[in-house]
Parts: structure tokens; C-alpha cells; sequence
């Protein structure tokens, strides 16, 4: 089984969110590594949605060519409900931790599809809940996921990058049984 450690930054808005991802993208990490998850509208907006066309997928709403555009960088990607926090979309590898969850029903101590995947991924209960208040509040997650050395590199490239908070999240080493 893989185990990655996990740098999750919070950024207020979308553009200072996008550009830490294209910041990672530029210093060579994988796209298949990060992820990013924010609301998918606004609630002063009447009319929200999404439809795919291949690769790419169409957004309607304020942040629709925000969205758009990020998604063809991604691997996949969800649009949810979450209760309290709202619409998200989440886009990256995390998109298929919380997909896993809804289908196979996991739901971690009371925790949203969202926080099961997080929690999933290594991030504790406590900055899962964190992390979902910073979501219901507006705000954007941008998560990396590789090697101790590589998140203390993405945990300098999202702290430069004008986020509120940024944590590194270790996974316990697991050691080889000798002999």
C-alpha cells in the first residue's frame, strides 16, 4: 500500500488558489498529485450547474470559467453537496477518495464524504473538521501528496504563495518486518 504524506494549504480566494497549483505544476509536481476544492458558486446565484464534453466540462454560475479551465488540468473531478458547507467541487486525486466514499458508504465518525476522504488521505479529524469550516466560509483548498522531502518543497511553494494556513500532514512509517 502507498503511503504519501500531504500538504494542504487554504487560500481566501480562487485566483491565489489557482495560481499555487500552477506554481506546483511549474516546480515539477505531478498534476496527478494535487488537488484542489472549493464551492462551485455562489448562493446569490439562481442557476448552478455542470455538463462534460469529452475532457472538458462546462460550468454555469460566477465561477464557471474558473472551474472549466482547471478541470481539463486535472485527472478527474466531483461535484457534490455537502451538508453545512454546500456545493463543492473537488478536482485531483482527492476526487476519487471521496467518490470511494459516497459509493462504499464510508463515513468516518460523523465526518461528510469530503472529510472521509480527507481523513482517508492522512489529514487528522480535527483539521478535516477545519478545513470543511474553511470550505462552508468561501475559502479553497489546494493539496499535494508525495514524499516527506517533496511536501516540505510544496509546503514552501503554498506558504509563498499568499495562503492563510499550510500544514503538513505525515503518514506513520511503516517499518519492514526484519527477517
Amino acid at each position: 500500500m502507498d503511503h504519501y504524506d500531504a500538504a494542504v494549504a487554504v487560500f481566501a480566494d480562487h485566483l491565489a488558489a489557482e495560481g499555487a497549483v500552477k506554481k506546483l505544476a511549474a516546480a515539477g509536481f505531478d498534476m496527478k498529485n494535487l488537488s484542489i476544492v472549493g464551492k462551485g458558486y455562489h448562493t446569490d446565484e439562481k442557476v448552478t450547474g455542470f455538463y462534460n464534453m469529452g475532457d472538458r466540462v462546462r460550468f454555469w454560475g460566477t465561477r464557471g470559467a474558473y472551474w472549466g479551465g482547471l478541470w481539463g488540468l486535472f485527472f478527474g473531478g466531483l461535484f457534490m453537496t455537502i451538508p453545512v458547507v454546500g456545493h463543492v467541487v473537488v478536482l485531483g486525486y482527492l476526487a476519487t477518495a471521496a467518490l470511494s466514499a459516497v459509493e462504499s458508504a464510508a463515513v468516518v465518525g460523523g465526518l461528510s464524504a469530503l472529510g472521509a476522504a480527507l481523513y482517508s488521505a492522512g489529514i487528522p479529524k480535527d483539521s478535516v473538521l477545519s478545513y470543511e469550516a474553511a470550505l462552508a466560509a468561501d475559502s479553497f483548498l489546494v493539496m499535494a501528496r508525495g514524499s516527506r522531502d517533496e511536501m516540505s518543497r510544496a509546503k514552501a511553494i503554498l506558504g509563498a504563495g499568499g495562503s492563510s494556513r499550510v500544514d503538513l500532514h505525515h503518514q506513520p512509517q511503516v517499518l519492514e518486518p526484519v527477517g
